[in-house]
């Protein structure tokens, strides 16, 4: 019987430049279909695009009915502008220069709803200027410190917040937003429990928020790792952003997430500098290098290759197995951390479903597209 070809070999390996980020669109379709079945309203999704950083897997998304993005710079929300993205929350307080470059968006790109976070009085008074200024009306939502303890304010101060916010014009309280990437147990009984108090402070605040203000008062909340407990437990907009390419740190903490790993980076042995020593050609500008040397990446097809060292252009491999490795043997690796790994290419390479090769632009990877 004649053996399936395993599925991240390219065509035409010998012809592609490494290292490369590739992606495969089937499985990032299958990744999309998979995060719908698992929420009851697919207007419950705000993907975070940090992740991919390009055009081409928005328009996947789009496609596929989601309507609602979230992101981190100015060049992502224009990035999901350029392609009409219906509803953007930039997940990030805008500061000085990024608070004009904020509204320059608004103004140019019509199309999209633009919102953003907000958690110090002294900004929101800067962006209800800047909007009398612009005469138009600004979503924000209130960002919660809800125990990562790196941006937003506490829930027990975030009613006060809220309520100064009230009498400046231009801005409108739209709703609650709490990242929670402390919580990132690998037992999902314990990425639970953890989860229960952030679940209240959220639902108890919207609460006493919707009873003051009148109106409904959305929450956005949670990554990844939390995901299928706010998307079961809650009626939360959820988040969560590495679904989409997938990476080996992901795949072996959260086995009840059934992601495809959909994003490789290709690399090539380019030296045998001595008995069971491999250097590739997968520096520190190619792979996030974050992590400690052993979970930066995984060789699909040389899983038993033992990671010695890394620089900028070589990452040098112990070989203690039978197996042979010449200069030129291309070697496909899971990243561990995808995110920071995709923002170090210009391009990813696409395998699409007909075998053929297309080049994405990782555009927003970059700080800034036209604003």
């Amino acid at each position: 019987m004649k053996q399936e070809q395993a599925w991240y070999l390219l065509p035409n390996e010998a012809h592609i430049e490494t290292p490369s980020l590739i992606f495969y669109e089937e499985r990032l379709k299958a990744n999309i279909s998979l995060l719908k079945s698992m929420i009851d309203r697919i207007d419950r999704l705000r993907p975070h695009v940090k992740t991919y950083k390009c055009r081409e897997i928005t328009r996947l998304l789009l496609s596929a009915g989601i309507n609602k993005f979230k992101c981190a710079t100015i060049a992502e929300a224009e990035m999901l502008a350029l392609d009409r993205a219906p509803d953007v929350l930039l997940a990030y307080q805008p500061v000085a220069e990024n608070i004009d470059r904020f509204f320059k968006l608004k103004s140019q790109y019509l199309d999209t709803a633009f919102s953003c976070l907000v958690d110090h009085p002294i900004i929101a008074e800067q962006l209800s200027v800047m909007a009398i200024a612009e005469e138009t009306n600004l979503d924000v939502y209130i960002d919660l410190n809800v125990g990562m303890n790196r941006t937003g304010i506490s829930p027990d101060h975030a009613f006060a917040l809220a309520e100064s916010l009230q009498h400046l014009n231009g801005l409108k309280v739209k709703g609650l937003h709490a990242y929670d990437g402390h919580i990132h147990d690998g037992a999902m009984a314990v990425r639970q429990a953890k989860s229960e108090t952030v679940i209240k402070d959220l639902s108890d605040l919207s609460e006493k928020l919707e009873s003051s203000l009148g109106y409904h008062i959305a929450i956005v909340a949670g990554g990844t790792p939390t995901f299928p407990i706010y998307a079961s437990q809650t009626d939360f907009e959820c988040s969560p952003g590495t679904f989409i390419l997938w990476d080996k740190g992901y795949q072996d903490a959260y086995a009840e997430q059934a992601f495809y790993p959909a994003a490789l980076v290709a690399s090539r042995v380019i030296s045998l500098p001595g008995d069971g020593w491999v250097c590739t050609d997968l520096g520190h500008k190619a792979v996030a290098a974050e992590k400690e040397l052993k979970n930066r990446v995984f060789f699909i097809n040389a899983p038993l290759l033992n990671v010695q060292s890394q620089s900028e252009e070589h990452l040098v491999l112990c070989n203690n197995t039978a197996e042979t490795y010449l200069p030129g043997d291309m070697l496909y690796g899971i990243p561990y951390h995808v995110c920071p790994t995709v923002a170090l290419h210009e391009k990813a390479i696409c395998l699409k479903a007909d075998q053929s090769l297309a080049y994405w632009e990782i555009i927003s990877r970059k700080r800034k597209i036209t604003i």
